[in-house]
């Protein structure tokens, strides 16, 4: 009874992400460059792991940052 669903590449449809700017909701495919890969570096927190002790701060070290 477990069985496979698998699509062939011209059975998918394309999915849009959207996500909250400045109050508001937009598409990640209306963003210039620059900000779409500032999107696709955003860390999600789970709150899961926020209640099983995991902090920010232990998170951020060990990320390398760009900012200058």
């Amino acid at each position: 009874m477990s069985e496979k669903l698998e699509l062939r590449d011209e059975e998918r449809q394309r999915c849009e992400v959207w996500t909250r700017v400045m109050g508001y909701h937009r598409p990640v495919s209306a963003f210039n460059p620059g900000k779409q890969s500032e999107h696709a570096e955003r860390v999600h927190y789970l709150e899961e792991r926020c209640r099983s002790g995991f902090s920010r701060d232990s998170d951020r070290a060990a990320r390398p940052t760009n900012r200058g």
